[in-house]
């Protein structure tokens, strides 16, 4: 009793206020911090958490929206079953999977635009602009035109050939052994832009020092990209990977402007054939089930490069 007697005596004046000022304080800014942050986390969780769970619960259900609540039939995992033998979904897996090579030849060019752009070129800002222009465009004027472009009786690209001495040129988005090349052509058209700006950004962040050393070394032109370049932007290139292999199966626009699924089906990828069950046949609870897979898909996908990432990535 006396020992805490003495040490409440030994306590500085007002210390207990201060503490209790102090508190007080930091519950008032954790108040106000919650309430700034409230409306994107109450937007985050009415748009994105709630038609999450409820795309997995419908994943399990027939319903045809129209029908409204009532017309809601449980039937387990039916849907799912119906998958595996659903041609028109195992084709387009195929499409999405076979989609996935534009992410490397994107990839690819724009590291080596963005070397020589950063290096070697003049008015560098013109470049960067020129290329990440079809980026930013409307993805319905980048379509239009390019379906003038491959246009199989009168188009610029087969009039070319056929000037060059093609006899024959592919009908390109007409034809269903060429349709899907054209989508993924495309796609490495508009996406190289910003590949590469992010490629630049990563080339500037690197010590010049590194450089100078391996020139002092003897280094050649190729020794200096592969053993300081590429290792140094592999985290850059680590994220336009993951960005890009997301961004393949989210692929709509382009698909709904120029081709509609077609022809015949070769065109059609995931979230295409996701829209048309869910939007054009009305049949939500297996639309469900396909964004369910398609979700499961894309998961997997990142945590294999996430798992992947420690033997190849240098930070």
């Amino acid at each position: 009793m006396e020992q805490r007697m003495e040490t409440a005596a030994a306590a500085p004046p007002g210390i207990g206020k201060r503490t209790r000022k102090s508190g007080s304080l930091q519950r008032g800014e954790t108040l106000w911090g919650m309430l700034f942050v409230s409306p994107m986390l109450l937007g985050v969780f009415i748009l994105v958490l709630v038609p999450i769970v409820a795309t997995m619960v419908l994943g399990f259900a027939d319903w045809n929206f129209v029908q409204g609540w009532n017309g809601i039939r449980w039937v387990g995992f039916e849907n799912f079953r119906n998958l595996l033998h659903d041609d028109m979904f195992i084709k387009s897996v195929r499409n999405n999977v076979i989609f996935l090579l534009t992410v490397p030849v994107y990839m690819l060019i724009s590291m080596v635009l963005a070397i020589l752009i950063d290096r070697f070129v003049y008015m560098k800002s013109y470049f960067k602009v020129a290329y990440f222009m079809p980026y930013i465009s409307s993805v319905v004027a980048v379509a239009v035109v390019w379906q003038v472009l491959f246009q199989p009786s009168y188009g610029p690209i087969n009039e070319l050939l056929k000037s060059i001495g093609v006899h024959d040129p592919p009908k390109w988005i007409a034809d269903p052994h060429f349709a899907l090349l054209s989508i993924m052509m495309i796609s490495v058209w508009i996406s190289i832009g910003f590949n590469m700006i992010i490629y630049i950004a990563g080339l500037q962040s690197i010590p010049r020092d590194l450089y100078e050393a391996a020139d002092i070394d003897g280094a050649n032109g190729w020794t200096k990209f592969t053993r300081i370049t590429v290792p140094l932007l592999s985290p850059t290139s680590f994220f336009l990977m993951v960005t890009g292999i997301i961004s393949t199966f989210k692929v709509f626009d382009i698909i709904a402007v120029m081709t509609q699924g077609g022809p015949v089906g070769s065109t059609t990828m995931m979230v295409w054939y996701l829209y048309d069950t869910a939007f054009v046949n009305l049949k939500v609870g297996y639309a469900s089930a396909i964004a369910a897979v398609l979700f499961a898909f894309v998961m997997l996908i990142t945590l294999g490069q996430w798992s992947a990432q420690k033997k190849w990535v240098n930070y």
